[in-house]
């Protein structure tokens, strides 16, 4: 899956709101808002559930890179997520 597909999917289910459980939050983390060089992928199954996350890295903006962006996706196809929410956090970076 390209680029341009994979952001317009996930920006197409953020856009849909709250819609129950299970859900999935994308959480970038970066130095400014042009840079974007880590992401966390939440699952939480249901509600007050610890969710479960997975984690990557990138050197380069992140929201570029083709290969964590289909992988975020196909996240969300796996866990059949009714939800997707998605923050980005400027100035911090959580090692």
């Amino acid at each position: 899956m390209n680029l341009d597909k994979s952001q317009k999917r996930i920006s197409k289910r953020v856009k849909r709101g709250f819609h129950g459980y299970p859900m999935i939050s994308i959480h970038y983390f970066g130095p400014n808002q042009a840079l974007a060089t880590k992401v966390e992928v939440g699952f939480i199954e249901q509600e007050n559930a610890e969710p479960m996350l997975e984690t990557f890295n990138s050197d380069t903006d992140i929201r570029q890179d083709e290969t964590v962006q289909t992988t975020i996706i196909k996240i969300i196809d796996r866990v059949d997520a009714k939800t997707v929410t998605l923050e980005q956090s400027v100035g911090v970076l959580i090692t």
